[in-house]
């Protein structure tokens, strides 16, 4: 009798309310979700949202496969994209926890022959701390291997070898690198002794209930997934990536509120605590310089309230993760193409949190200012001489910015080409032009070349990477760009 009594109280905590019970408060929701999916085409939405330790509401809408007619409901297994970030650090934390790991060492002391090389600044620096929270010094980086093509992925070891170049200093700025959770995913495979899929389904997935969540699809689970779906509505061809731990994990809508719960100080009576509090908590904290903890972004000022959690966006998927800890709120939202559903998130919160609701009705109803737009300032006008440093070879590069606001650059033995969009912001020089990295990968597919340079006196660093376009969004490969000014 004991037993069955202490079932029935799991079973009401982690049962969410009824339609009844919740008197239709997210009736205005639903109807934002109807106008989302027929405005947007996107083929579903699901949603689940808490407070403190109870489920208040969790669904889904439209079809998780339109071919097979399979709807979306809160357990269907949607594909995180960026979200997989807290959760493969939160299995790094296990492995901290344990002391089999020190995050304040250098990474390359738990890789194998795959290590972070210097270009900007010293590999020792670069430590697990500082991966996990983008500010290491590696570049963006993202690389896609769908099924349907011949693109042969690395080994993990051959991905660090090749992109796992500093192009900025550790510690000095923030630089978002999904290799840098590829990084982590192999470090708890090497640690651990176990593959990174088994490792977080044994640690991570099993403790906290999360019984529809996989590092992709999971064996039994590929009936139940949603589709990935690309803007015209077609199914797109399974991928894979050298950036798992970044990228790659699959939960439903359910299986996901309970890992916010876990996060957000409120766990469900069936789950394993498999952090300390303390260890939790460093997890939602800012690394300077970035407003970026262990995992997770956060943000100070959500309609003037604290938030961390985390967004996914990548073919196919669009996914949003907010924790709101000062009252206990988790909401998700989960899409299998489409926009991001940053307003079903803010229509979510709203319900749940008075202040949040008062403030977001004012936000929406003052004009937005237009974004100011970035310009060219003489800190950067001249001419500008240097290397880029692919993983194969180093080619000169030539760079002119004009006081005009007009750039030029000269590749190797490649044409002039213009350079679109340049633009300083803050120290940050950006822009991109017609050209190609000549690296094996780079040349399978077309692409373009995006500049990410950090401007430091009379020299400029940072990456030029080889980008794709978005049919399909195949890769962003970079290389170690160093200029200084001649004139």
């Amino acid at each position: 009798m004991r037993r069955l009594a202490q079932l029935v109280v799991v079973l009401v905590a982690v049962a969410p309310l009824s339609a009844q019970a919740r008197g239709d408060r997210f009736a205005t929701v639903r109807q934002s979700i109807a106008r989302f999916l027929d405005s947007t085409g996107t083929a579903s939405l699901a949603v689940a949202v808490a407070q403190r330790d109870q489920i208040l509401w969790e669904e889904g809408f439209g079809w998780a496969n339109r071919e097979r007619r399979v709807p979306a409901d809160q357990h269907t297994p949607y594909s995180l994209a960026s979200i997989s970030k807290p959760i493969t650090a939160t299995g790094l934390m296990i492995l901290a926890e344990r002391g089999l790991v020190d995050l304040d060492r250098p990474t390359n002391d738990y890789l194998g022959t795959g290590r972070i090389t210097g270009g900007a600044g010293d590999p020792r620096e670069a430590t697990l701390r500082r991966i996990m929270s983008h500010t290491a010094g590696l570049p963006l980086h993202y690389h896609f291997y769908y099924r349907d093509q011949p693109d042969r992925q690395p080994t993990m070891d051959e991905a660090i070898a090749r992109y796992g170049r500093l192009v900025f200093p550790p510690g000095q700025l923030y630089e978002y690198s999904n290799l840098g959770f590829g990084i982590i995913d192999h470090v708890i495979a090497r640690t651990s002794r176990q593959s990174y899929r088994d490792f977080i389904r044994t640690e991570v997935f099993l403790p906290l209930g999360m019984t529809r969540t996989s590092i992709d699809i999971g064996p039994g689970l590929e009936p139940f997934a949603a589709e990935r779906y690309d803007d015209a509505r077609r199914p797109i061809p399974f991928y894979h990536f050298d950036h798992a731990g970044a990228s790659a994990v699959y939960a439903s809508a359910h299986d996901l509120v309970r890992f916010g719960m876990f996060h957000a100080g409120f766990p469900l009576p069936d789950q394993r605590r498999i952090l300390r509090a303390e260890t939790i908590r460093s997890m939602h904290t800012p690394v300077s310089p970035a407003s970026y903890g262990l995992g997770f972004r956060i943000l100070e000022d959500d309609m003037g309230m604290l938030r961390f959690g985390h967004g996914g966006g990548m073919p196919g998927v669009a996914t949003v993760l907010n924790i709101y800890p000062a009252d206990g709120v988790v909401v998700v939202v989960l899409t299998n193409g489409g926009p991001r559903p940053e307003s079903i998130a803010q229509d979510l919160a709203a319900v749940v949190m008075p202040r949040y609701a008062d403030s977001l009705r004012t936000r929406r109803a003052r004009p937005q200012p237009p974004p100011a737009r970035p310009s060219i300032t003489p800190a950067v006008v001249g001419r500008w001489q240097g290397t880029l440093d692919t993983w194969e070879k180093t080619l000169p590069v030539r760079l002119d910015i004009l006081a005009n606001g007009d750039g030029f650059v000269w590749l190797g033995d490649q044409p002039r080409a213009v350079i679109n969009q340049l633009a300083l912001t803050g120290t940050r020089l950006s822009g991109r032009f017609a050209g190609a990295i000549p690296t094996p990968d780079a040349r399978l597919w077309p692409h373009t070349i995006q500049l990410g340079l950090e401007l430091a006196g009379d020299s400029l660093r940072g990456q030029a990477s080889a980008q794709t376009g978005s049919d399909p969004l195949v890769f962003s490969l970079a290389a170690f760009l160093n200029l200084e000014r001649t004139r």
